[in-house]
Protein backbone atom coordinates (compact mmCIF):
# COMPACT_ATOMS: atom_id res chain seq x y z
CA UNK A 1 0.00 0.00 0.00
CA UNK A 2 1.05 3.10 -0.93
CA UNK A 3 0.78 6.33 1.28
CA UNK A 4 -0.93 9.74 -0.17
CA UNK A 5 2.80 11.64 -1.31
CA UNK A 6 3.90 8.26 -2.92
CA UNK A 7 1.21 7.55 -4.67
CA UNK A 8 1.06 11.28 -6.83
CA UNK A 9 4.73 10.51 -7.21
CA UNK A 10 3.86 7.38 -8.98
CA UNK A 11 0.56 8.25 -10.50
CA UNK A 12 2.54 11.17 -12.39
CA UNK A 13 5.36 8.52 -13.56
CA UNK A 14 2.46 6.35 -15.16
CA UNK A 15 0.45 9.17 -16.92
CA UNK A 16 -2.45 6.42 -16.84
CA UNK A 17 -4.55 4.35 -14.89
CA UNK A 18 -7.15 1.27 -15.99
CA UNK A 19 -10.19 1.47 -14.29
CA UNK A 20 -13.28 -1.01 -14.47
CA UNK A 21 -16.49 -1.25 -13.77
CA UNK A 22 -18.85 -4.42 -15.11
CA UNK A 23 -21.46 -6.81 -13.49
CA UNK A 24 -18.86 -9.75 -13.10
CA UNK A 25 -16.20 -10.57 -10.83
CA UNK A 26 -14.52 -13.37 -12.95
CA UNK A 27 -14.98 -10.71 -16.42
CA UNK A 28 -13.06 -8.07 -13.52
CA UNK A 29 -10.50 -10.20 -13.04
CA UNK A 30 -9.42 -11.24 -16.50
CA UNK A 31 -9.78 -7.76 -17.51
CA UNK A 32 -7.54 -6.42 -15.27
CA UNK A 33 -5.25 -9.26 -15.80
CA UNK A 34 -5.43 -8.12 -19.43
CA UNK A 35 -4.70 -4.51 -18.55
CA UNK A 36 -1.69 -5.37 -16.37
CA UNK A 37 -0.45 -7.62 -19.04
CA UNK A 38 -0.71 -4.37 -21.66
CA UNK A 39 1.16 -2.51 -19.27
CA UNK A 40 -1.07 -0.78 -16.46
CA UNK A 41 0.44 -0.45 -12.85
CA UNK A 42 -2.21 1.80 -11.82
CA UNK A 43 -5.38 -0.09 -11.22
CA UNK A 44 -9.22 0.74 -9.70
CA UNK A 45 -11.78 -1.80 -9.16
CA UNK A 46 -15.17 0.63 -8.65
CA UNK A 47 -17.01 -0.45 -5.87
CA UNK A 48 -19.87 -1.58 -8.08
CA UNK A 49 -18.47 -4.84 -9.42
CA UNK A 50 -19.28 -7.59 -7.43
CA UNK A 51 -16.84 -8.42 -4.86
CA UNK A 52 -14.82 -5.63 -5.68
CA UNK A 53 -12.77 -5.42 -2.45
CA UNK A 54 -11.76 -9.40 -2.53
CA UNK A 55 -10.53 -7.76 -6.21
CA UNK A 56 -8.22 -5.35 -4.63
CA UNK A 57 -6.79 -7.45 -2.00
CA UNK A 58 -6.27 -9.76 -4.85
CA UNK A 59 -4.42 -7.27 -6.82
CA UNK A 60 -2.75 -5.10 -4.47
CA UNK A 61 -0.22 -8.31 -3.47
CA UNK A 62 0.87 -8.43 -6.99
CA UNK A 63 4.01 -7.04 -6.99
CA UNK A 64 4.69 -3.11 -9.38
CA UNK A 65 1.00 -3.17 -9.28
CA UNK A 66 -1.05 0.01 -7.32
CA UNK A 67 -4.58 -1.28 -6.82
CA UNK A 68 -7.55 1.35 -6.18
CA UNK A 69 -11.01 1.52 -4.93
CA UNK A 70 -13.38 3.89 -7.35
CA UNK A 71 -17.40 5.00 -6.74
CA UNK A 72 -16.41 5.49 -2.99
CA UNK A 73 -19.53 7.28 -1.55
CA UNK A 74 -18.94 7.41 2.29
CA UNK A 75 -16.45 7.00 5.24
CA UNK A 76 -17.44 3.58 6.18
CA UNK A 77 -16.71 2.78 2.06
CA UNK A 78 -13.23 4.58 2.59
CA UNK A 79 -12.47 2.50 5.56
CA UNK A 80 -13.29 -0.95 3.52
CA UNK A 81 -11.35 0.09 0.60
CA UNK A 82 -7.96 0.61 3.18
CA UNK A 83 -8.51 -2.48 4.80
CA UNK A 84 -8.81 -4.45 1.85
CA UNK A 85 -5.57 -2.66 0.47
CA UNK A 86 -6.34 0.16 -1.77
CA UNK A 87 -3.69 2.47 -1.95
CA UNK A 88 -5.74 5.63 -3.47
CA UNK A 89 -9.97 6.66 -3.33
CA UNK A 90 -12.10 7.65 -6.57
CA UNK A 91 -15.42 9.05 -6.27
CA UNK A 92 -17.70 10.53 -8.27
CA UNK A 93 -18.99 13.37 -6.49
CA UNK A 94 -17.27 15.87 -4.01
CA UNK A 95 -17.78 15.09 -0.35
CA UNK A 96 -15.71 16.35 2.84
CA UNK A 97 -16.61 13.40 4.90
CA UNK A 98 -15.23 11.08 2.52
CA UNK A 99 -12.08 13.21 1.42
CA UNK A 100 -11.48 13.89 5.43
CA UNK A 101 -11.41 10.14 6.06
CA UNK A 102 -9.00 9.28 3.23
CA UNK A 103 -6.63 12.12 4.69
CA UNK A 104 -6.95 10.31 7.78
CA UNK A 105 -5.95 7.30 6.07
CA UNK A 106 -3.13 8.78 4.56
CA UNK A 107 -4.65 8.11 1.53
CA UNK A 108 -4.70 9.74 -2.22
CA UNK A 109 -7.87 10.99 -2.94
CA UNK A 110 -9.53 11.92 -6.36
CA UNK A 111 -13.16 13.32 -5.93
CA UNK A 112 -15.41 13.69 -8.94
CA UNK A 113 -15.67 17.38 -9.82
CA UNK A 114 -17.39 18.69 -13.31
CA UNK A 115 -16.95 22.58 -12.87
CA UNK A 116 -14.03 24.77 -11.92
CA UNK A 117 -16.00 25.40 -8.13
CA UNK A 118 -16.16 22.18 -7.23
CA UNK A 119 -12.31 21.28 -8.07
CA UNK A 120 -11.95 24.54 -6.22
CA UNK A 121 -14.00 23.29 -3.30
CA UNK A 122 -12.22 19.43 -3.19
CA UNK A 123 -8.67 20.95 -3.33
CA UNK A 124 -9.58 23.37 -0.63
CA UNK A 125 -10.67 20.32 1.44
CA UNK A 126 -7.63 18.29 1.21
CA UNK A 127 -7.79 15.96 -1.92
CA UNK A 128 -4.97 16.12 -3.80
CA UNK A 129 -6.25 14.89 -7.06
CA UNK A 130 -9.40 15.93 -8.76
CA UNK A 131 -11.42 13.76 -11.04
CA UNK A 132 -12.75 15.68 -14.41
CA UNK A 133 -16.21 13.89 -14.20
CA UNK A 134 -18.52 13.64 -16.64
CA UNK A 135 -16.51 14.25 -19.15
CA UNK A 136 -16.92 18.44 -20.63
CA UNK A 137 -17.67 19.03 -24.31
CA UNK A 138 -14.90 21.03 -24.90
CA UNK A 139 -12.30 18.04 -23.63
CA UNK A 140 -9.16 19.43 -23.15
CA UNK A 141 -9.61 22.98 -24.13
CA UNK A 142 -11.92 22.25 -20.45
CA UNK A 143 -8.52 21.33 -19.08
CA UNK A 144 -6.35 24.35 -20.09
CA UNK A 145 -8.52 27.10 -19.41
CA UNK A 146 -9.51 25.67 -15.92
CA UNK A 147 -5.48 25.45 -14.84
CA UNK A 148 -4.95 29.29 -16.55
CA UNK A 149 -6.24 30.60 -13.57
CA UNK A 150 -5.47 27.90 -10.84
CA UNK A 151 -2.62 25.70 -12.05
CA UNK A 152 -2.55 24.20 -8.49
CA UNK A 153 -4.91 22.26 -9.47
CA UNK A 154 -4.18 18.31 -10.14
CA UNK A 155 -7.23 17.46 -12.97
CA UNK A 156 -7.28 13.51 -13.83
CA UNK A 157 -10.18 13.39 -16.22
CA UNK A 158 -11.77 9.91 -17.18
CA UNK A 159 -14.90 9.35 -18.61
CA UNK A 160 -14.52 10.31 -22.38
CA UNK A 161 -10.50 9.98 -22.40
CA UNK A 162 -9.85 7.49 -25.23
CA UNK A 163 -6.76 6.61 -27.56
CA UNK A 164 -7.07 9.20 -29.92
CA UNK A 165 -7.74 11.67 -27.36
CA UNK A 166 -5.40 11.02 -24.60
CA UNK A 167 -2.25 13.33 -25.63
CA UNK A 168 -4.32 15.95 -26.43
CA UNK A 169 -5.47 15.79 -23.04
CA UNK A 170 -1.97 15.73 -21.21
CA UNK A 171 -0.75 18.19 -23.29
CA UNK A 172 -3.44 20.59 -22.04
CA UNK A 173 -2.21 19.80 -17.93
CA UNK A 174 -3.83 17.15 -16.95
CA UNK A 175 -1.91 15.47 -14.08
CA UNK A 176 -2.28 11.94 -15.63
CA UNK A 177 -5.60 10.36 -17.31
CA UNK A 178 -8.26 7.64 -16.58
CA UNK A 179 -9.28 4.84 -19.07
CA UNK A 180 -12.86 3.22 -18.77
CA UNK A 181 -14.82 2.14 -21.48
CA UNK A 182 -12.31 2.80 -24.37
CA UNK A 183 -9.97 0.67 -22.90
CA UNK A 184 -12.80 -1.92 -21.02
CA UNK A 185 -14.42 -2.30 -24.13
CA UNK A 186 -18.01 -3.52 -22.75
CA UNK A 187 -18.84 -6.06 -26.32
CA UNK A 188 -15.02 -7.32 -25.66
CA UNK A 189 -15.83 -8.44 -22.49
CA UNK A 190 -18.75 -10.00 -23.06
CA UNK A 191 -17.33 -11.96 -25.53
CA UNK A 192 -13.87 -12.93 -24.03
CA UNK A 193 -11.38 -10.78 -26.02
CA UNK A 194 -9.59 -9.78 -23.38
CA UNK A 195 -6.30 -10.23 -25.94
CA UNK A 196 -8.47 -6.85 -27.15
CA UNK A 197 -8.05 -5.49 -23.47
CA UNK A 198 -4.36 -5.95 -23.67
CA UNK A 199 -3.59 -4.69 -26.75
CA UNK A 200 -5.30 -1.50 -26.53
CA UNK A 201 -3.66 -1.16 -23.00
CA UNK A 202 -0.13 -1.26 -25.17
CA UNK A 203 -1.06 1.24 -27.56
CA UNK A 204 -3.04 3.81 -24.74
CA UNK A 205 -0.27 3.91 -22.93
CA UNK A 206 2.31 4.33 -25.85
CA UNK A 207 0.14 7.39 -26.37
CA UNK A 208 0.19 8.44 -22.91
CA UNK A 209 3.65 8.28 -22.42
CA UNK A 210 4.60 9.39 -26.26
CA UNK A 211 6.52 6.52 -26.92
CA UNK A 212 6.26 3.50 -29.37
CA UNK A 213 4.11 0.78 -28.79
CA UNK A 214 6.02 -2.77 -27.30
Amino acid sequence: MMHAEEFLTFYRSQRASAILRTDDQGTARRAMHAAIEGGFRVCEFTLTVPGALDLIAEFSKIDGVVVGAGTVLTPEEALAAYDAGASFLVSPVVDEHVIDQAAGLDLAMMPGCATPTEMLRAWRAGAPLQKLFPAPGTGPAWVAQTLGPMPFLRIVPTSGVTLENVRAYLDAGAYAVGFVNSLFDPADLRAGRFDAVRDRAALMLAAARGTPAA
